[in-house]
This record gives structure tokens, sequence and C-alpha cells, in this order.
């Protein structure tokens, strides 16, 4: 099963980061990067209004456990985002890419 992991960053080189590591482990096929994304969020009992840079990480299932650990050791925030989204469907191709990006 094919996903999108999404995970939050407070920078764009924080995010860069993350996103090489990904991809050049075989963990990620792509990964976006989309900068300056406004979160507001309630952390430790406030509500806090932050500008965050947001990454889109495609990948699969089978790698989840692998990509969840290797963000939370490289990402700075004590619980970092990481959800993840099945995706239901997609392009045959752009599927197939992804799995012989992960090889």
């Amino acid at each position: 099963m094919y996903q999108v992991t999404l995970c939050t960053c407070p920078t764009a080189s924080v995010a860069q980061n993350i996103a090489e590591h990904l991809v050049s482990e075989k963990l990620a096929a792509c990964v976006n990067i989309l900068p300056n994304m406004i979160s507001v969020y309630r952390w430790q009992g406030k509500v806090v209004n932050e500008t965050e840079v947001q990454l889109m990480i495609k990948s699969t299932l089978a790698l989840f456990d692998s990509i969840n650990n290797r963000i939370k050791q490289l990402h700075p925030y004590d619980t970092p985002e990481v959800i993840t989204l099945n995706i239901q469907q997609g392009d045959n191709q752009y599927l197939n890419w992804i799995n012989e990006s992960l090889k």
C-alpha cells in the first residue's frame, strides 16, 4: 500500500535535511517541501501560532516505521507530526515509479 506521510518542520533547512536523508536512504521516493505554512495548535496548555514547513513524503506502508524512526532521529521537536494518509488510487506509472525508487 502506498502512503503520503505528513511532517511539519520549524525551518526549511530542517525540512531539507530530513527530505534528503529519507530519499537518499530509499525510505521515500519523493518528498515535497511546502514553505511558509502557518500552524495554529495547542502545546503545553497554550495556543501557539507558528510558521512551519510541511513535508509530503511519498512511500509505502512497509517503510512507515523506518520513516517515523528516522524523522524522530533528525527532528528537533519533542513530538514531531508524523501522520500518514493511505493512497487509495493513483496513476499506475507513478505508483510503479515509487516502487522502483525504493529498491
